[in-house]
């Protein structure tokens, strides 16, 4: 990792801070503002934008960039604090995502809405703008979203296993194209080595992962800890006794869901079943 420069000057200024350290990270590694984003999948002259304090960019592209320099948390941070709002990210949502940038293995568990390491443009577009994102803030959080999915995407992708409740493919989006481009999509990516996924019928009953999204970190010491999330809050779990009891009830659901064989033909049943029509 780039060493960082001792904080003078301006830079205990906090946003001036974050630009600075975003531009001695990247020319400290010899990348060019349009090599980075090609690597991330941004516009390039987001990140210049960035760089020059113009603007702060989003959490998930901070997220990206803290990934892909090897800054796990640190750069969040700093965004953070140049915010100026410490009500946008709590401790535990900001520690997790750090985490997840560690995490060799990756567990997750989807109540209703496709995890956004699998989505399309189309399909987080629709599930942003209907969670109150309008015009530039929600193209922002869109191409954010985007950037995420490096994490599976790279060479040294770490493994990610994911079960989808059948209720999340049959929730359709309203634009049929879209939604036909998201199940492509989902069929492409679970022929990776490194992404698994099963599709848990609504006939296997009730279960211990009803009511909320899950995600399970292995970390390299070899402790795992569990982000459970709703859509309206999420904790971080660290306990061992709770994370244990978290992960036995993950693999009695895994042994209810279908067999990734089995799981990859029902996506492919639903894809043929999905009107071609836009106006689904």
């Amino acid at each position: 990792m780039p060493q960082r420069r001792a904080v003078t000057g301006r830079s205990q200024e906090p946003r001036q801070r974050f630009a600075e350290e975003l531009r001695t990270l990247r020319t400290s590694g010899g990348t060019s503002l349009r090599q980075l984003g090609e690597r991330l999948g941004w516009d390039w002259s987001l990140f210049g934008k960035m760089e020059k304090g113009e603007t702060l960019g989003s959490p998930e592209v901070v997220q990206a960039l803290d990934q892909h320099y090897g800054t796990p948390g640190l750069l969040l941070a700093l965004w953070e604090l140049a915010a100026g709002d410490h009500t946008q990210f709590r401790e535990r949502y900001r520690r997790y995502m750090a985490l997840e940038a560690e995490a060799v293995s990756l567990w997750h568990f989807a109540v209703s809405v496709l995890p956004g390491l699998l989505q399309t443009p189309g399909y987080a577009r629709e599930v942003l703008a209907a969670g109150g994102l309008r015009g530039k803030e929600l193209e922002q959080q869109v191409e954010a979203r985007m950037g995420r999915r490096e994490l599976l995407e790279s060479e040294d992708a770490p493994p990610f296993r994911t079960i989808l409740s059948e209720a999340v493919l049959r929730t359709p989006l309203r634009d049929g194209t879209e939604w036909r481009n998201q199940l492509e999509h989902l069929l492409t990516i679970t022929e990776r080595p490194s992404v698994t996924a099963h599709v848990l019928l609504q006939s296997a009953g009730l279960h211990g992962l009803m009511s909320a999204d899950m995600w399970y970190l292995l970390l390299p010491e070899g402790r795992t800890v569990v982000y459970t999330e709703n859509g309206y809050q999420g904790e971080l779990i660290e306990e061992a006794n709770p994370v244990v009891r978290l992960q036995k009830t993950y693999d009695a659901v895994r042994d209810l869901a279908l067999p990734p064989a089995e799981s990859r033909k029902f996506i492919l049943r639903i894809l043929e079943e999905a009107p071609c029509d836009p106006s689904i």
